[in-house]
């Protein structure tokens, strides 16, 4: 298998590149690891360019001889090549599959929405080092390349349709054409880096979506790097997205194996 790596929001360091070069010749010798070379761009805060974010990414995507794409990293960006990339997908980029988390929910929903190729909510290819010892990197990519079920959230064992989210990628895709429809879907969201406050609030907006009425419920992932309120809130993180869904009239399921930790589990789009 030949993977493809593009940032379609921050760079990569070409140091990350090396060690996850590595950590594939260790574990995955047979198959092959591309880096582009726009993951080492920088304008301000991107990896290159709006249009050479794009340009990258529909080059690989468009490449038959290229499998997949496993995106780089997150940080900010997917969201505003969207309109670029999207229409100009050909049949090869309908046949991969689409790895990453975090910022990339914005092009694995789009992508998603219009059925194209296969989006999975998993770590990316600069997670060693930062959170991730090797774990979620080796569940990512042995699902990619083996289909590996050990790597899936364990919840998907009911053979339910789900999807994973960034619960502010989510709540920013509410309202837009690029969110797609989950209804019957199992809904698990996480987050990180943001006050319990900020939570509350994305979920209200979730919660009040038109878009998501008949989502079959709601699991719940790791929550980190929680900023701290002025006053403590009141409730937990649990509680909170327990009181939204008796809002939204549908089940709490309780937690799910994913996000901004070093098991990040596997969680396909649609069925597993």
């Amino acid at each position: 298998m030949r993977i493809g790596v593009v940032a379609p929001a921050r760079r990569v360091s070409e140091e990350g590149s090396l060690r996850m070069r590595a950590f594939m010749a260790l574990h995955f010798p047979a198959h092959d690891l591309i880096f582009h070379p726009q993951c080492f761009m920088e304008a301000g805060h991107f990896a290159g360019t709006d249009e050479q974010r794009a340009a990258a990414f529909l080059e690989y995507a468009n490449d038959p001889s290229i499998d997949a794409i496993w995106f780089a990293r997150g940080g900010y960006g997917s969201n505003r090549i969207l309109d670029r990339v999207i229409p100009e997908l050909n049949d090869a980029a309908r046949a991969k599959t689409y790895m990453g988390f975090s910022d990339m929910g914005f092009l694995l929903g789009a992508l998603y929405a219009r059925r194209i190729g296969r989006p999975v909510h998993a770590s990316m290819a600069s997670s060693l080092g930062r959170n991730d010892t090797g774990e979620g990197a080796g569940w990512a990519l042995g699902w990619l390349i083996d289909r590996d079920r050990r790597a899936l959230e364990p919840s998907l064992a009911d053979g339910r349709p789900a999807a994973a989210f960034n619960l502010a990628i989510l709540a920013a895709m509410i309202g837009t054409p690029w969110l797609p429809d989950l209804t019957d879907h199992v809904l698990m969201i996480e987050e990180v880096d943001e006050p319990l406050y900020r939570i509350d609030r994305m979920l209200f907006q979730v919660a009040n979506a038109t878009q998501l009425k008949g989502i079959a419920g709601i699991r719940l992932g790791a929550v980190t790097a929680v900023v701290e309120n002025d006053v403590p809130f009141g409730e937990s993180v649990e509680q909170i997205v327990e009181r939204w869904c008796r809002a939204m009239e549908v089940p709490f399921l309780g937690r799910a194996e994913i996000g901004h930790v070093e098991l990040n589990r596997v969680v396909p789009f649609g069925v597993a």
